[in-house]
């Protein structure tokens, strides 16, 4: 859905609106679509810059980084953003801090789509996991740790140690 800046109403425009992306549209690779992405925005145009803020819900379908089993994700997320027109995107050898939170329209238009599914990629965990007891899958016999089918003694070695170890097995 693409807003005409210049088509704006002063009140601003009221947006209530599910939107189907595809999962190869996610960041998450094994992301899956429980249900379209619902958006509610404002859009508020404040002399030549362009307010846009609103929430997103959906749900989703993602694989455990620990355990590799799926588990649905909730997406709950707010985000209030300020759009300014393309004239102030000047070339710039380097960026500087405060041109990282700029956001710049062009050819006074607004992709709403690409705003909700960027906001929607942003809302995601780095590490998608279950839960955060999650113990993953035992590195020896490759059962589920948290089910307590694994019965292997995996003895973790002290990190601290780890370079004397190697500088005595190097020494022999």
């Amino acid at each position: 859905m693409v807003i005409d800046v210049n088509e704006i109403p002063r009140e601003g425009l009221h947006i209530d609106q599910d939107f189907d992306f595809v999962s190869l549209d996610l960041v998450e690779e094994d992301a899956v679509f429980l249900q379209p992405t619902h958006a509610e925005v404002e859009v508020r145009k404040v002399g030549s810059d362009v307010q846009v803020r609103g929430r997103i819900n959906t749900r989703l379908s993602f694989v455990c980084s620990r355990c590799l089993r799926p588990f649905e994700y909730c997406v709950d997320s707010v985000f209030d953003l300020v759009y300014l027109p393309e004239e102030l995107d000047e070339m710039k050898e380097e960026l500087e801090e405060e041109d990282l939170d700029r956001f710049f329209y062009y050819h006074q238009q607004l992709d709403l789509r690409e705003i909700v599914l960027e906001q929607l990629n942003l809302s995601f965990p780095l590490r998608p996991l279950c839960s955060e007891d999650c113990e993953g899958i035992c590195p020896v016999c490759g059962e589920l740790v948290n089910q307590g089918k694994c019965s292997c003694q995996v003895r973790e070695s002290d990190a601290r140690l780890e370079k004397l170890k190697s500088f005595l097995r190097d020494k022999k």
